[in-house]
């Protein structure tokens, strides 16, 4: 199995002398959505297959995670996080709330994962000159930062675990010292921080059908859950009518031509915390059918 990996790390490395220079000015977009993201994963193994890089990606949450292995040419790398880690070592569920005070076994993502079990090519991250930006959510301010690292392992990880800490189901994780949660919180679909990087251009990734909208009714939140950070409880509050807008958004924009957007054609039966496998590689061929139909 190492062997194999290693192999198709080779492979695709190799690939990029003959990179599809289509989208050399063009932003890539990719929203979270928890186990969704196995969708994300299609799409860019996809990519990676047809030699599609961008000069900049940005991502939230799961879109995070997947960006790391897309920008270290690791095929099949973000599949196997998603839904066969998950298989073999069930690190997602309730279970996981005594032993590590997570939904998510953290250790095992974020150090073992890519240590050990699928190293992740830091060197080949370094080398690729695409910028990659992560969302997270600012505890203080309840706004979003957008972070990247090329150079450092650990404020790398730091990042990408940072961007995927759940609300009330992860802890709150620091990056530089500040107290971060899940980027979707403050900015699910990046799309306008893109446009602010110089990039008139995007191709968008999003793991809900089109015409998907989000419940709007705040959530009743304890007043001791985040009592520390009450700008955070009103984004989180607030998070279903702002995520709603983004959408309208996405579409009028896409409807003008101006982004390119793929996203499952269908009402996706994958829950944000999914444990059920044939689901999730469904939906992983769902995602790389749906990069042919809107690339090919």
């Amino acid at each position: 199995m190492v062997f194999f990996r290693s192999f198709v790390t080779i492979f695709a490395q190799i690939s990029l002398t003959m990179t599809d220079n289509r989208f050399a000015h063009t932003a890539l977009v990719l929203e979270g959505g928890g186990m969704r993201g196995v969708f994300t994963s299609g799409v860019l193994d996809w990519m990676i297959d047809h030699h599609i890089t961008f000069p900049y990606l940005v991502g939230v949450s799961a879109g995070s995670s997947n960006a790391l292995s897309f920008a270290s040419h690791q095929r099949g790398r973000a599949k196997y996080t998603f839904a066969d880690l998950q298989a073999e070592r069930h690190y997602l569920g309730v279970h996981n709330l005594l032993r590590h005070r997570s939904i998510m076994d953290m250790d095992l993502l974020y150090h073992e994962l890519p240590e050990t079990l699928w190293p992740y090519d830091y060197a080949a991250y370094r080398a690729n000159p695409m910028r990659v930006e992560s969302v997270a959510t600012d505890c203080l301010t309840g706004e979003a930062v957008y972070l990247e690292e090329k150079e450092s392992p650990e404020r790398i990880i730091d990042i990408v675990r940072a961007s995927s800490a759940l609300p009330f189901a992860c802890p709150i994780a620091h990056v530089d010292g500040r107290a971060m949660l899940d980027g979707g919180i403050a900015d699910s679909i990046p799309l306008a921080r893109a446009f602010e990087q110089g990039y008139e251009h995007a191709v968008v990734v999003l793991t809900r059908q089109r015409g998907y909208r989000k419940e709007e009714k705040p959530p009743h939140i304890p007043p001791f859950i985040y009592s520390r950070y009450p700008k955070l409880r009103e984004a989180l509050r607030t998070r279903g009518a702002r995520y709603n807008a983004q959408l309208t958004w996405v579409e009028q924009l896409e409807d003008e031509g101006r982004i390119t957007v793929i996203r499952p054609d269908h009402p996706v039966e994958v829950a944000r915390i999914e444990t059920d496998m044939d689901k999730m590689n469904t939906l992983y061929r769902h995602g790389f059918e749906m990069a042919e139909k809107m690339l090919g």
